[in-house]
């Protein structure tokens, strides 16, 4: 396997890398339990991505492999979602009847979110049509590497099973299991400072 080069997503390539993340979380549980209908889906997930890890993109930390085929979007030690701007996102496109289940997920996921200084994994998606190839495992490596220089640990939720080997191999650990109602379950992962 060849080594992936990693570069960073430039403004003007916004749009492009959050149709290649629709299309990577196409068949994931919690998005697809979100937004069950293929339209609906399509339609909301750019905008759950923008709300959820956009901030990478103002401060340089959205990457992608040489040719697009994996994106990751990483928020830096002290840059945080808006919390607002989700909430209000998730009331406007989930569906009444799923908002409890939701709410007390996202609640949870915030209790288990560390305060300490970390890089936080707010979304990583690789095309379906190129999963397999270790672009996943090259954008992880990057940014970790960086953390790794800085002495500070990283976070995410893993919102597949699938995934979490994946993020084991890279040194995080799960912390628990999130599950509410018939929400998908959510996997808080922790990797310690190097």
């Amino acid at each position: 396997m060849k080594l992936e080069r990693i570069v960073q997503v430039a403004p003007t390539d916004e749009d492009r890398a959050l149709a290649l993340q629709s299309m990577a979380f196409a068949a994931d549980p919690v998005m697809r339990w979100l937004f069950p209908d293929p339209k609906e889906y399509l339609a909301s997930f750019p905008g759950f991505a923008r709300v959820f890890g956009g901030r990478a993109f103002e401060h340089d930390t959205a990457f992608a492999t040489g040719e697009f085929g994996g994106i990751s979007l990483w928020l830096p030690p002290g840059v945080h979602a808006d919390g607002d701007a989700v909430a209000a996102f998730f009331r406007a496109n989930v569906a009444d009847a799923k908002q409890d289940d939701l709410f007390e997920t996202l609640e949870q996921m915030d209790a288990y979110h560390i305060d300490e200084p970390h890089w936080y994994l707010a979304v990583i998606g690789v095309d379906p049509a190129q999963q397999g190839q270790g672009l996943g495992a090259a954008l992880l490596a990057h940014t970790l590497s960086v953390s790794d220089e800085q002495g500070l640990p990283a976070y995410l939720e893993s919102s597949n099973p699938a995934n979490i080997s994946l993020y084991q191999r890279h040194g995080f650990e799960v912390l628990g299991e999130i599950r509410n109602g018939a929400a998908p379950t959510v996997y808080p992962m922790l990797r310690q400072r190097r």
